[in-house]
């Protein structure tokens, strides 16, 4: 349907170089806000939130930028690696906000691209509707624990050759890269082949991994970059928008690592979709946009009314296959694909 939807493209001037964004618009009807999709990585590329932009059917413009370093964004001069930080991304969130007068808009964000969320929502920004955050985490060093368990239960020969390599400093080997589809496979993506788009999305990391390689480190389950120091958790408190929090029963960032978000969030809402890993949007898109869908007609519905209690999920989230949480309650309520 995103392919129907009409959508421009353009760049905006960001510290000394450009921001490239995509907007798939219709007219906004009234009591609706544009979506902001912010991809994950770091380093990644905006592929991942295309499914996204189907959203932009219910009346309302959905927004992707290639952050800076990344796919359309990439830097050709010279630059220094120390460059790539949060508060490089935080800035350029809200640059893209100004420059396309998103004054009042609902921020999503995919793995990373939650974690930016997270911290961006902290500082109180204004006009920011609500929060979505899929598979995040908001402690790295609480989700490390979580990886070395999953780690834990990779067959013993499988975890033996990433093991050995990351020891030896060689994760770029050809070896390692086909070995780690294992765990790839287990809580990444659980569908073959991939969509077109997260084919795309991983062939743009890899094209320009340095971004990934600077602040995450070689692979999903080895962060040695100085984001494994990221941990949000102690003030999440301070966020005031209504968020939704969600991830797959088998994600890499695992139910126990959102639940630690949700706990702290304030009012916030917390689902898991069943069956699914990291990318639930290529494994059940049906729920994935179900769930948002519903998300973004709920908060604008109560903006609509005096509130009352937590922030209502919506209707079009309420149907079979949503696990919904305000203490992770499980329920499998749908047939698996």
């Amino acid at each position: 349907m995103s392919n129907d939807l009409p959508a421009r493209e353009g760049y905006l001037s960001f510290a000394g170089y450009r921001t490239w964004y995509r907007v798939t618009e219709e007219p906004e009807e009234p009591g609706k806000f544009p979506l902001l999709c912010l991809h994950g990585g770091p380093g990644a590329t905006w592929h991942h939130m295309e499914p996204y932009q189907d959203l932009a059917g219910d009346g309302r413009r959905v927004v992707c930028y290639d952050q800076l370093g990344c796919g359309n964004s990439a830097i050709t001069e010279p630059h220094d690696t120390s460059m790539w930080t949060t508060e490089l991304y935080l800035a350029e969130l809200a640059a893209v906000r100004e420059e396309l007068g998103l004054d009042r808009c609902h921020v999503l964000g995919h793995s990373w691209g939650g974690m930016l969320g997270m911290a961006y929502a902290i500082t109180k920004p204004a006009g920011l509707v609500s929060l979505l955050v899929e598979s995040s985490p908001s402690s790295v060093p609480y989700w490390l624990t979580e990886l070395a368990r999953l780690r834990a239960e990779l067959p013993p020969a499988v975890d033996e050759v990433l093991r050995r390599h990351e020891a030896a400093g060689s994760t770029d080997s050809d070896e390692y890269q086909t070995t780690m589809i294992a765990f790839y496979d287990r809580h990444v993506c659980r569908v073959r082949p991939y969509p077109d788009w997260l084919d795309r999305c991983f062939a743009g990391l890899a094209a320009n991994p340095e971004v990934y390689h600077t602040m995450n480190g070689p692979s999903e389950f080895h962060v040695i970059g100085p984001l494994k120091h990221f941990d949000v958790t102690a003030q999440l408190g301070s966020i005031e928008a209504p968020t939704l929090l969600f991830c797959g029963e088998f994600d890499e960032v695992t139910p126990a690592t959102v639940a630690q978000a949700h706990d702290a969030i304030p009012g916030s809402q917390f689902v898991v979709l069943p069956g699914c890993s990291h990318m639930g949007q290529a494994e059940r898109p049906d729920l994935t946009l179900g769930l948002v869908r519903g998300w973004l007609a709920g908060v604008e519905s109560s903006l609509r009314r005096p509130r009352s209690g937590s922030w209502p999920i919506g209707h079009a989230a309420q149907g079979p296959g949503i696990i919904v949480s305000r203490t992770l309650l499980w329920a499998s309520l749908c047939s698996r694909r």
